[in-house]
């Protein structure tokens, strides 16, 4: 028997590369190869694409310090929002998930890039593709999944859904396409009056762009030097329409002409945090407002309802899919520079798996709100609301 046991020691051993005192046997004895930390490469430097810049001197550094650390944090967020978006897809394809809903995998490495290079503190607004960063702002898996299917213990108690989700410092989710850009602006003044250092990350479409608010907020936020970071995700369509056949002009960072812009591969999350960090610390030198055009790709139609198929084919998608996908990108980084293993990602995946799997069950346990919720949260200082001419409506308070 003992001899068995050492064959098989020895077998794993040559396996994984390792000697039989780094082989742990846990509960229900299944062998779980494991390394040492000191294995692994703890910081790698890396040669990252170089932004387009207009009326900048300079752009952002061409090279990307990542530790370990940072990278499996980056993995892990981008798995869990891929994770995520998959299991909305699910949801509403088996009618769990009703109305409205905008997924976000393939433009993971926008929110995971972004967050990264502000702080906690600071603010972000964006439009009705929100899921990603809501989970980015620190709400959990399973609030963003209840509120998806209208349940009481979603993150706005089922009553916002899948494009008005809030947090501290996340002003959603906004349904009206670039109506969150000047409300952006609005917050950036309110930082720049309170003098708090915080700036405001302001994100929007490629579709969105053309709209004329956007300009009047540019104009504005230039007048006053706002701390506003102003970010187009451009992901090709603006609904079924490809931003060719859309925009007489597609350099989207160059639409402030006064203001200063960089064009950024949205599909690198060492891009995107480089990029991000830079127009921050712009924001924050009080040089006044910066525009990013983040440069990225959506694998699901532009919502739900739209099979994404129909104005693109799906050669295209598979293209993206198997040459630009950003967590592919990060993790043949960590793998190829030893800063990570295969087990020990595949682990990660397990994880998120289990984690976003009881987060979609609670979803679909948890009761909807009642009855007596309808008025509540519709003013902050609590005045008594009354609904006239309805009836129980008009016995309901409004409570904040």
């Amino acid at each position: 028997m003992k001899t068995m046991l050492a064959i098989i020691s020895n077998a794993l051993c040559r396996i994984t590369g390792r000697s039989a005192g780094e082989q742990t046997v846990s509960e229900g004895a299944r062998v779980v190869a494991s390394r040492s930390l000191s294995d692994f490469t703890p910081q790698a430097t890396f040669d990252i694409k170089k932004c387009d810049v207009h009326r900048l001197e300079a752009g952002p550094p061409v090279k990307a310090e990542l530790t370990r650390e940072q990278g499996l944090q980056y993995y892990r967020t981008m798995q869990m929002v891929r994770r995520m978006e998959l299991k909305a897809d699910q949801l509403y394809k088996q009618k769990i998930i009703r109305g409205f809903c905008h997924l976000y995998d393939g433009q993971e490495a926008c929110a995971a890039g972004i967050e990264a290079a502000i702080n906690p503190s600071d603010h972000l607004i964006t439009a009705y593709r929100a899921h990603g960063y809501t989970y980015t702002r620190g709400v959990s898996v399973r609030e963003i999944l209840a509120e998806l299917t209208g349940r009481i213990g979603g993150v706005a108690k089922g009553k916002g859904g899948s494009m008005h989700m809030y947090a501290p410092h996340f002003y959603g989710g906004n349904g009206i396409v670039g109506a969150q850009v000047p409300l952006g602006a609005g917050i950036a003044l309110a930082c720049q009056y309170q003098g708090n250092n915080q700036i405001c990350v302001t994100l929007y479409g490629d579709g969105a762009a053309n709209q004329g608010q956007l300009f009047e907020s540019f104009n504005m936020a230039a007048l006053w030097k706002l701390p506003c970071v102003f970010i187009c995700e451009n992901n090709k369509y603006g609904m079924g329409t490809s931003v060719e056949r859309a925009s007489a002009s597609t350099d989207y960072y160059k639409r402030g002409d006064f203001i200063p812009g960089l064009r950024v591969d949205g599909m690198d999350v060492l891009c995107v945090r480089e990029a991000a960090r830079f127009a921050a610390d712009h924001c924050r030198a009080g040089k006044g407002p910066i525009i990013m055009e983040l440069q990225t790709y959506r694998y699901h139609g532009h919502s739900m309802s739209d099979p994404g198929v129909s104005y693109r084919t799906r050669e295209e998608i598979q293209e993206v899919r198997s040459k630009s996908d950003p967590i592919s990108l990060l993790k043949e980084r960590l793998l190829s520079n030893n800063m990570a293993s295969v087990e020990e990602l595949k682990e990660i995946d397990i994880q998120i798996r289990k984690e976003v799997e009881e987060a979609a069950q609670f979803a679909t346990s948890d009761p909807e709100p009642p009855l007596e919720e309808l008025c509540n949260h519709i003013f902050s200082n609590n005045p008594p609301l009354e609904v006239r001419g309805t009836n129980p409506w008009s016995k309901l308070k409004s409570i904040s």
